[in-house]
């Protein structure tokens, strides 16, 4: 879709992607001169138009509408976001500091690359068939996607109506910024519970746990699925007892949880945080020895949990 092409469609009636009818972009949100006309980047994102020009206010409120969405990068991978082959969409912006991070890269909103909202919408459409072939769908992660609320629903509304599995990967911090209507375009949610306690989560993050518990039973009471993830740290994560919380916490949310992935701690995202000049809390961290992952996985196979 050109640029020209985008000027055409927002004076039109909204297009017919949804019932709800989709709110497209206005007039006043793309330049009209020579210069904004044929300015239209294909590059970073790999096929992706993206609005060049807005100003301020113009980006907020194309923001607040889910006109645009700040996106960090994308990629089509198997059964590591979900179910199937799936199409990934990692947003820019999050609010937690993890000290784990693997993208601290895609903390800031601004450093993302705005999208087009139909620009999604057809990517999603051009994939279609492999997805419903695969049991895929999409998959929007982060960063954290929730902090895009109105771009990320309005494309799940898309792909719902498409046929297309959702699934959301976010630590629920931001519960509140999804409405239950949101929720509802929903089919899996990789939940990241990232502490069973309110101290080590903060230390773990620098937020708060009780988010994402309410999240968790939010999705569960609405009938969702959800795979929870639990990043194993030694020295940080790992002590029993905190492990034995995330346990119950998981427990809250009912025949929701389908199962837990105990992730052990790497060092991939290290040379991200030496390159942005951010210190790295983790230096020297190791991974989880062979003894430590059973004794965690056991833990939450006494809950009753399948574990990966």
């Amino acid at each position: 879709m050109s640029s020209t092409d985008t000027q055409s469609q927002s004076r039109t009636e909204p297009t017919a992607t949804g019932s709800q009818g989709f709110h497209t972009t206005t007039p006043h949100m793309l330049k009209t001169s020579k210069q904004y006309a044929s300015q239209t980047l294909m590059g970073g994102l790999s096929g992706f138009e993206s609005p060049i020009g807005l100003d301020r206010r113009d980006r907020i409120e194309a923001l607040h509408t889910g006109d645009i969405g700040f996106v960090h990068s994308w990629d089509i991978n198997t059964s590591v976001d979900g179910p199937g082959t799936r199409m990934t969409v990692f947003m820019s912006g999050c609010p937690l500091r993890c000290q784990y991070c693997q993208n601290p890269d895609t903390w800031k909103m601004r450093d993302g690359q705005p999208v087009y909202l139909e620009a999604m919408i057809k990517k999603i459409d051009r994939y279609q068939d492999l997805f419903k072939s695969t049991g895929g769908g999409i998959t929007f992660s982060g960063g954290e996607s929730m902090m895009q609320p109105a771009f990320v629903s309005r494309v799940f509304r898309a792909a719902k109506e498409m046929g297309v599995h959702t699934c959301l990967d976010t630590s629920g911090f931001l519960n509140r910024n999804y409405t239950d209507e949101m929720i509802e375009d929903i089919d899996l949610c990789l939940l990241d519970v990232k502490s069973g306690d309110e101290e080590t989560y903060h230390r773990v993050t620098g937020g708060v746990l009780a988010p994402t518990i309410e999240f968790g039973q939010r999705l569960a009471a609405a009938g969702k699925k959800i795979w929870v993830r639990f990043v194993l740290v030694p020295g940080l994560t790992d002590d029993p007892q905190n492990v034995e919380n995330v346990a119950r916490i998981c427990e809250t949310f009912g025949d929701a949880v389908e199962h837990i992935d105990v992730l052990p701690f790497h060092q991939l995202g290290r040379p991200k945080w030496h390159e942005l000049r951010i210190p790295y809390p983790l230096e020297d961290a190791k991974g989880p020895d062979a003894k430590l992952r059973a004794r965690v996985a056991k833990q939450f196979e006494d809950h009753g949990f399948k574990v990966y």
